[in-house]
């Protein structure tokens, strides 16, 4: 095939390899100066041509001035020749009749660099110069003064029309010569298309729930398991009572995909594990589809979903979401080009790789099984387990009710000191709930803390007084209240009958020694 390499003759270049120079001229420096050479002859060059380009404008301006003037004159020809006419007052007030005192009478501002030495005047100067030059070349003649006047106006229009076109050729000609060569300057986007191609409705990680923040004395505990904060751990579990209310429109955020304690699969990744084990077609055609499930949560999420299907007996399905999650991790842990290098890997016939993912699901498969099993055999065995001792606070007697007294922040006796002192004590959720005067968030916090350690906050609430028990009123205009109006008076009259009873019995029983002492 003929290559034609003509479009490069078109380039300019400096520095050629073959350039042959004068021995007692250094190549370099005569390389420099052809480039300094070819930079300023293209900047004059250039130059000129902005130059040129703006006194066209200018001189197109002052032609439709021209044009105006010469209008105007010949339409007062009946009054130039009435008798005893001023030549001078009539050129004057033709001048005035075409001039353009608005803003189009400032000529437009010339580029960067044209005529900075002296800038073009207002067309109105201009005008009123062409005007005193037909005047001057005019001289003396009072006969056929207007004719005269008329040919001269003409004569300058004819002088700028052949200088627009001096100034056309001249402008072609250095446009031509400017792109004759290709520069760096001429290189530029030709076309730029972008296109967006709009991908079939997906399914998307539905973004999990918030938890409730809390506030704890030492936030490590929560990471913990939780056999391990009891008290025989050496940690306090009532760290765990320090609950607060739930915090909102707070400045700092909780990105639950980082969230390990809440690890729990995506709608994304259940539709993934439905995906029965070994079409890997349509697994690399979903993960192509669906970039985001590769992403580690996923996985997890994958794990605990087949965690919780053995539990509740679905071995099948669980051993296709460990399948699927450890399909992931591998995409994931082989880099960049990771699920394109799986899918060649595991797809290829006899190739090792295989051996490799299905001996991890199995070995994964199994475990989770194994601690399954271990679980429900536990859960059999003791059911009661997992059933927590607790302290709460309820009022015995259902007439009556546990009233919260608060000590006062600044107290002056030296019982209020005390019982101060001792509600200062407590952790901060413990006293918000006591603030609160609600006994249900007491109990709330009580339920998180260990026996022994419930059982010395209720001391300490005694000690205080900060715990009242009050009777209460019962509104015997309601039906409850009768009812348990009416129940109390058959306690009472029970209650008197019983005595009487008891004090009748006494009495013979005294009679009866009297008898044997006779």
């Amino acid at each position: 095939m003929v290559v034609n390499y003509s479009k490069w003759d078109a380039l300019e270049l400096s520095d050629d390899s073959d350039i042959e120079v004068h021995p007692n001229v250094d190549k370099r420096s005569f390389i420099r100066a052809k480039q300094n050479q070819i930079h300023q002859q293209r900047f004059e060059r250039r130059h000129q041509i902005e130059t040129l380009k703006y006194e066209r404008i200018i001189n197109d301006g002052l032609l439709q001035r021209i044009d105006k003037l010469l209008t105007s004159l010949r339409g007062h020809t009946q009054q130039a020749k009435s008798p005893g006419q001023n030549p001078d007052e009539f050129m004057m007030q033709a001048l005035m009749d075409s001039a353009d005192n608005g803003p189009d009478d400032e000529p437009p501002k010339p580029p960067p660099g044209v005529h900075t030495q002296n800038p073009e005047p207002r067309y109105s100067v201009m005008m009123a110069s062409l005007v005193d030059q037909v005047k001057k070349d005019a001289g003396d003649k009072t006969h056929d003064w207007f004719q005269t006047y008329v040919k001269g106006v003409e004569g300058h229009q004819t002088k700028v029309q052949n200088l627009q076109a001096e100034l056309l050729q001249k402008l072609a000609e250095l446009e031509k010569e400017e792109g004759k060569k290709i520069t760096s300057d001429s290189i530029h986007t030709g076309f730029s298309v972008s296109s967006v191609s709009k991908e079939q409705q997906k399914l998307k990680s539905e973004p999990k729930p918030k938890p409730e923040a809390v506030e704890v004395l030492n936030p490590a505990s929560l990471k913990r398991d939780s056999l391990a904060r009891m008290d025989s751990a050496g940690q306090s579990s009532g760290a765990e009572a320090d609950v607060d209310e739930p915090v909102r429109n707070t400045s700092k955020t909780v990105d639950d995909d980082d969230d390990e304690e809440d690890i729990q699969p995506s709608e994304l990744g259940k539709a993934f594990a439905k995906i029965k084990m070994g079409d890997y077609k349509k697994c690399l055609q979903f993960v192509s589809e669906n970039h985001e499930v590769v992403a580690e949560r996923e996985t997890d999420g994958l794990l605990v979903e087949a965690f919780n299907a053995q539990m509740d007996g679905k071995a099948e399905y669980a051993r296709n979401c460990v399948h699927q999650a450890l399909l992931l991790q591998y995409c994931r842990s082989l880099g960049r080009d990771g699920v394109g290098l799986f899918f060649k890997r595991i797809t290829t016939s006899g190739h090792q790789a295989q051996k490799v993912f299905h001996d991890d699901v199995n070995s994964t498969y199994a475990r989770i099984r194994t601690r399954c099993a271990e679980l429900a055999k536990e859960k059999a065995s003791n059911p009661k387990a997992t059933e927590t001792e607790q302290i709460q606070l309820h009022a015995v007697d259902p007439n009556t009710s546990i009233h919260i007294n608060i000590p006062s922040a600044s107290p002056t006796e030296e019982v209020e000191i005390r019982a101060r002192e001792i509600f200062e004590t407590f952790p901060p959720g413990l006293q918000r709930a006591l603030e609160s005067g609600a006994l249900d968030r007491v109990n709330e916090v009580l339920g998180k803390m260990s026996v022994e350690e419930a059982e010395e906050v209720v001391e300490k609430l005694g000690d205080g007084g900060m715990l009242s028990v009050e009777e209460g009123v019962i509104d015997g205009t309601t039906e409850e209240g009768r009812e348990k109006l009416k129940g109390l008076e058959e306690k009472a009259r029970a209650e008197k009958l019983a005595a009487e009873a008891a004090g009748d019995e006494q009495v013979s029983k005294e009679i009866d020694v009297a008898d044997v002492d006779d």
